[in-house]
């Protein structure tokens, strides 16, 4: 991993840099680096423009004035996921809170939220994947790891230019563009676990348009028979038009019905190591469509403008059978009734983005602009069905909401060059937005709020010697009051944003084998949400402080004779209630320690790699009680989860150049952990199996 001392210093240090993070590769082994500093990772030109969070520039990385991990292929075939939060879990400064082992529901937290209340952007392409940004309900959708080819996180100052909902950061997933030609793969596995996958491609001689499907069709009977059906479908095309413009065209299906629920083993079940489903016929229903349109035209040789439309569908059918709670208390597990409620909810959304990307010699310095706009419009129709067991899910629709929003953003953000040392990012974000709410079972009666946002910041990065580089920055962000809580009882509770002034000091490089990026981070996260107001008109309240402080630290150390060690640390000592009646407790789902290690052995045809996660342990609600609820009662459910640590061993082989195998043993040691307190206990998955093939025609 020694640069080359050719390469004049500047440039040096930018390349060596982003090769030293890129190659951490959210803590395990990353990408191979040559002797000249070139990155390997498989970059194939592509006329398909998209909205990437980092970029893959030889510079990118050392340019972002935050903390930057990107995710590979090569780091998904090591991993072998069953989702996303699989690849996320490893990542520093990020909690998941797994409810089944394939997240069909997305639980994620950065330095210190809350894992099951997320305040970070999830992007896919740069597309919000969260069905309702300002009407709620962003855990409804998570996107299959199946299509993903690249994942982009993004802390600090430079996550300015996203937003809503940017205090922890930004997640952006890239999705797969396939190659030339067919590529057949499967896995199958525990729980019967059965997966396909075909990628499929084909270019133009030119190479100037390009077209490409990735399908995935995967069913199991699940950890603790929690079952899943899930399709899969996405299809890209690409094409130059002229020589300024490109055009990207996306559309992407998905449908997976699952007999997941809110309920979770109760305590004495747990304890005697019970693995069956504890609501065996709730069952939890989506589907998705979207497509995008994206377009970028060269304005000369010194400006971009990127433009990127989108359109979704969402529905989620949620069907979850009554409890008889006396019963179910003295069974010591839930016992139902016949009657059953269906939570339905469809949400529609419309966007556009654009971004005009600038060089220009502003004050005689060399100076980066992007200039930006967003509008989005979505909309979600809330429906609730009450009916019994023989009427198979349709009965009467005694409540009917219809949510919306209307949003407009505007960014704008300068990087002026000072030095060959040292760069300064400003910007500025502004965000408008509209929330509405009809009730049309109460005579559509309606009820409607406004606010603005303001949000300033400014990163610095400082090469301090070549290789090394520190960087930092403060910016705030927010995250809006959703309808359900700015509109609650059809009256506007007049919220402020749920607010944070964040703060974040790094440093990066490499030395010889070694590769590090260590940062310290606060956010003072302000007007939080509470229920409670001093206004007797009123339910809700700006009024709660949280305060989140901690450090990360992410190394990598090529050993010599194919193996690699690599290791990253979260430690978050502070993650507290600062007001209200919880004061000075600390948040729910936040623990104090994340750990994760991988030793990796590579060869030409041969790939393995042991893999460590821990996890310290965290509080299931804000009161911080130690207890595990014990019975079937009602409320919140909390209780203080221990912390568990987890082994798992990969491996793959090219039989040949167009045949891999590859399998997996997950939670090598059969340790039995919680992932989560809901209305019961959510147990991790058991010791598990996996072995799969990959063909390339």
């Amino acid at each position: 991993m020694k640069p080359t001392q050719a390469l004049p210093s500047s440039i040096s240090r930018l390349r060596i840099l982003s090769v030293a993070v890129i190659a951490l590769q959210a803590g395990l082994a990353g990408t191979a680096v040559a002797e000249d500093g070139a990155i390997t990772t498989t970059t194939r030109e592509r006329p398909l423009p998209v909205i990437e969070v980092i970029g893959r520039s030889d510079d990118a990385v050392s340019r972002q004035t935050g903390s930057v991990v990107i995710v590979t292929t090569e780091d998904f075939e090591r991993i072998q996921p069953m989702s996303t939060e699989d690849v996320l879990r490893r990542v520093p400064g990020i909690n998941t809170k797994s409810e089944e082992e394939t997240s069909i529901v997305a639980n994620i937290g950065l330095r210190g939220l809350s894992a099951s209340e997320s305040k970070s952007l999830v992007l896919e392409d740069g597309v919000p994947v969260a069905p309702g940004l300002f009407i709620g309900n962003e855990r409804y959708f998570n996107p299959r790891i199946q299509r993903m080819e690249r994942i982009e996180i993004l802390k600090g100052s430079a996550a300015l230019r996203y937003g809503p909902s940017t205090i922890g950061g930004v997640i952006n997933y890239q999705t797969r563009t396939p190659d030339d030609g067919v590529i057949l793969s499967g896995r199958v596995g525990s729980f019967d676990t059965r997966e396909t996958t075909i990628e499929a491609g084909g270019r133009t001689r030119s190479g100037d348009a390009f077209g490409g499907v990735v399908a995935t069709h995967a069913r199991s009977d699940g950890f603790m028979d929690k079952g899943y059906e899930m399709t899969d479908v996405m299809v890209k095309a690409g094409m130059a038009v002229g020589d300024n413009h490109l055009l990207g065209f996306k559309f992407s299906y998905h449908e997976n019905d699952a007999n997941i629920s809110y309920r979770g083993l109760l305590l004495d079940d747990y304890r005697a190591g019970a693995t069956y489903n504890p609501a065996p016929d709730d069952a939890y229903l989506t589907d998705r469509t979207a497509f995008d349109i994206n377009h970028e035209v060269s304005l000369g040789d010194r400006a971009t403008l990127t433009t990127l439309l989108y359109w979704s569908d969402v529905t989620r059918d949620y069907w979850r059978y009554d409890v008889d709670t006396p019963a179910s208390n003295e069974a010591g597990r839930w016992v139902y009734r016949d009657t059953l409620t269906g939570n339905n909810r469809a949400f529609e959304r419309f966007g556009l983005d654009s971004r005009l990307h600038l060089e220009h010699g502003l004050f005689g310095l060399d100076n980066e602009a992007e200039i930006g706009v967003r509008a989005l419009r979505e909309k979600s129709d809330d429906t609730r069905i009450r009916a019994t067991r023989s009427q198979d899910r349709t009965g009467i629709n005694d409540r009917h909401i219809v949510d919306s929003a209307e949003s407009l953003a505007l960014h704008a953000q300068n990087r002026f060059a000072l030095s060959e040392r040292l760069a300064v990012t400003p910007g500025l974000r502004i965000e408008h937005y509209e929330q509405k709410r009809r009730v049309l079972s109460s005579d559509n009666a309606t009820a409607s709020t406004t606010n603005t946002e303001v949000l300033p910041g400014i990163g610095v990065t400082y090469d301090i010697a070549d290789g090394v580089q520190v960087y930092g920055g403060i910016y705030r962000a927010f995250a809006p009051a959703t309808n359900g809580v700015a509109l609650d009882g059809l009256t506007d509770q007049r919220l402020d944003a749920e607010r944070s002034d964040n703060y974040e000091l790094g440093i990066r490089g490499i030395f010889g084998a070694l590769t590090y990026e260590a940062a310290v981070f606060r956010m003072d996260f302000e007007n939080q949400v509470v229920t409670g107001n001093s206004d007797p008109n009123l339910s809700q309240s700006n009024a709660g402080k949280t305060l989140h402080q901690g450090a990360e630290l992410a190394l990598g150390y090529a050993i010599g004779g194919g193996f690699a060690l690599n290791g990253n640390l979260t430690y978050i000592p502070t993650s507290k209630f600062e007001s209200g009646a919880e004061a000075g407790n600390r948040v729910p789902y936040s623990p104090k320690l994340l750990a994760n290690a991988s030793l990796e052995y590579s060869r030409a045809d041969f790939r393995a790699a042991f893999m460590v996660h821990h996890r310290g342990a965290q509080f299931g609600d804000g009161s911080n009680v130690r207890d595990l609820p014990a019975g079937a009662a009602g409320g919140i459910w909390g209780g203080r989860m221990d912390a568990y640590t987890l082994f798992d061993v990969t491996a793959q082989y090219d039989v040949t150049p167009k045949l891999t195998m590859f399998g997996a043993v997950k939670n090598l040691t059969d340790k039995r952990y919680i992932t989560g307190l809901r209305q019961g206990i959510y147990v991790g998955p058991e010791r598990s199996f996996e072995i799969g093939a990959r063909y390339r025609m």
